[in-house]
């Protein structure tokens, strides 16, 4: 059983989102890889499942009904309605881990890092971009997945989304996976020093001296 550490030395929550095929699946592995103490949530979603994917391990694979007994039963820190499916984030898996020091990151999309911005605005949020738009439909289309009304519809809210970027606290380029991974490491080692987060800690140590 994971203890529990004190209010001062909860994990960060990272949220990591950006347009459809901007590659925020093959960063967050990658970046796993080269964090492996950070936390990777698994979000809920109605989506049929990809070739290679695994259940419960890209993602909890759901039933329409069954997602949405979850969003009435309160299950879900955020939720979205994307391209005709469901995406969602366990709420109580998120907040035990946070709990025991771990950091966390959340690969959602960005209604859904919206909504959790609104419940967790301490959380580091980080809008993964495409190089540009020419090389975002590039990389939609190459997936090979979907038909053309589908990568227009993408598209279309990519162009949406990324007018939101003001609502996040650091923009990564997605250009190279290795560099955008670097990156993201280097947002989350600033967070960690980040004088906020360290002084009411020494505050309180000072008190008990």
């Amino acid at each position: 059983m994971n203890k529990q550490v004190s209010e001062l030395d909860q994990g960060l929550l990272v949220v990591l989102s950006g347009p459809s095929g901007v590659g925020k699946g093959t960063v967050c592995a990658a970046l796993r890889e080269r964090m492996p103490e950070l936390v990777y949530s698994v979000s809920a979603t109605t989506r049929q499942i990809r070739a290679g994917e695994q259940d419960g391990v890209n993602y909890f694979f759901k039933q329409k009904e069954d997602f949405l007994k979850m969003i009435e039963n309160d299950q879900l820190l955020e939720w979205a309605e994307y391209v005709g499916n469901y995406y969602g984030t366990p709420r109580e898996f998120v907040k035990k881990t946070l709990a025991t020091g771990k950091d966390v990151i959340l690969e959602i999309e960005v209604q859904g890092a919206l909504q959790v911005k609104q419940k967790f605005p301490e959380g580091v949020f980080i809008f993964l971009a495409p190089p540009d738009l020419k090389e975002l439909r590039s990389r939609i289309v190459g997936r090979g997945t979907e038909t053309e009304d589908t990568v227009n519809s993408r598209m279309a809210v990519a162009k949406e989304e990324i007018e939101l970027m003001d609502n996040y606290n650091y923009v990564v380029v997605n250009d190279q996976v290795d560099l955008a991974c670097a990156r993201i490491e280097s947002i989350i080692t600033a967070e960690h020093l980040q004088k906020d987060r360290q002084i009411a800690k020494y505050r309180k140590w000072i008190k008990e001296v």
